[in-house]
């Protein structure tokens, strides 16, 4: 028995699905993707029985500079050498804090903590005490906001929550303003908070971030855009600066401390302060967690910082982007593929889309072309370029893409199931196993 598969069935047997994130489980990856990793450095990650691969994934869009990047690594450990807690508040802490504020100049204030769910629930919790309405209203396109019952309670994955919760979740469409405004006629005076990404695998059109603002504040609507993904890869004051848009709440994960636990809920100081200690004011219990404001997460998060703005990452990002981006579409081309196989969204954070026969995107087709990328080296279940991806392996991994180019067309013209080794690729977000 390899090490993958003995790793493999231990994870089955002691985690449920394997992983503690569900887009790491098994069935969100061709059956050939290796089952446990043991280490990553720069951009490559190793499994448990040495096997090497070119990491796309990279960490869930986390580690935006690359694995293990020494300076970073190592402003964590000094923290932990500082005792990584304290029973206060810490120093590192108040220079996070300060850092954020400072760098971002619609957050006031902030509060941090280990993951993007606390601090999207954190923000329809203000947003409902600042309003004193009930419902929320999210982008139906986005795929993931929290794991937490008021956007959990609005997808097919709802067992164990109560229709009431359920029900106090509404929905609208990305770059239909339309949608917006009706939402807001419908249920005038009782929405307290809308909240999307600035973009997802669809870029904003026709003014419609700036479109929603003036909606919101028509409306009394506290406005929050969702920036784990986006935060520090569009832009090192995130995608609202790149689009031209000012939130009322903002939430930050992921790229901000290249892979160590930090997520930040940021804005307005009259709504942030809410969770604070103004006199006479009627107390929001926000975020308290023991572990929130652990020193070393913050500590990388300060050093991640400046090795952005120093070694200007996010413009790497995009030039590494658009060179993987032209060069995909130029193999599809050459491969009379470019109407099965196509990019969306934003060249910093490409979104490939992989069709069957009739031209609609097909979990069977991705899996043909995952597959082959992973036989030659290359782990790529989305597309999340980072600071050390180099024209080196964007080159080696178009090289791979040729090959995996040609195995999927070969299934466009015969039987796809034949080409299928293992599973086929299965979404996070269904009813049933």
């Amino acid at each position: 028995m390899s090490k993958n598969e003995e790793y493999g069935k231990k994870a089955h047997l002691y985690i449920p699905a394997g992983a503690h994130t569900y887009s790491r489980t098994d069935e969100v990856f061709p059956g050939n993707a290796p089952r446990v990793m043991e280490r990553s450095k720069g951009v490559y990650t190793w499994d448990v029985d040495g096997n090497k691969y070119i990491d796309y994934a990279m960490a869930c869009r986390s580690v935006t500079i690359g694995y293990d990047y020494d300076r970073i690594s190592n402003a964590a450990i000094a923290q932990i050498h500082n005792g990584n807690t304290a029973s206060k508040a810490s120093k590192i802490e108040v220079e996070a804090a300060e850092t954020l504020c400072g760098l971002i100049p619609w957050v006031d204030m902030v509060k941090f903590a280990k993951n993007g769910s606390t601090v999207t629930s954190a923000a329809t919790k203000l947003a409902r005490a600042y309003t004193g309405r009930k419902y929320i209203a999210r982008c139906r396109e986005h795929s993931f906001f929290s794991y937490d019952d008021w956007f959990i309670g609005d997808t097919v994955m709802n067992a164990g929550i109560p229709e009431e919760i359920q029900s106090l979740t509404l929905q609208f469409s990305f770059n239909d303003i339309e949608s917006v405004k009706n939402l807001f006629e419908q249920y005038k005076g009782e929405i307290a908070a809308l909240i999307m990404e600035p973009c997802d695998s669809e870029e904003p059109e026709g003014n419609f971030l700036q479109e929603v603002r003036k909606l919101c504040t028509e409306y009394g609507v506290v406005y929050i855009l969702d920036e784990m993904i986006t935060g520090f890869r569009w832009d090192l004051q995130g995608a609202c600066k790149y689009y031209g848009v000012e939130p009322d709440l903002v939430t930050y994960g992921k790229g901000m401390a290249n892979g160590f636990s930090v997520a930040a809920l940021g804005g307005k100081k009259e709504i942030m302060d809410m969770g604070g200690l103004t006199p006479g004011k009627e107390r929001v219990f926000l975020i308290s967690t023991t572990h929130g404001a652990e020193m070393s997460g913050l500590g990388a998060f300060v050093e991640t910082m400046k090795v952005y703005q120093e070694l200007q990452v996010t413009e790497h990002i995009w030039d590494m982007g658009k060179k993987l981006v032209k060069g995909l579409q130029d193999i599809a081309g050459e491969a009379s593929l470019q109407d099965y196989f196509y990019i969306q969204g934003a060249e910093c954070s490409p979104n490939f889309v992989v069709c069957g026969k009739d031209g609609q995107p097909s979990f069977e087709y991705r899996t043909v072309f995952c597959q082959e990328m992973i036989k030659s080296g290359i782990l790529m279940p989305y597309i999340a370029v980072a600071y050390e991806h180099t024209e080196k392996e964007i080159e080696i991994t178009l090289d791979a893409a040729r090959k995996a180019m040609k195995a999927y067309g070969d299934a466009l013209n015969g039987d796809v199931s034949r080409f299928i080794e293992g599973n086929v690729i299965k979404p996070v977000f269904r009813k049933y196993n």
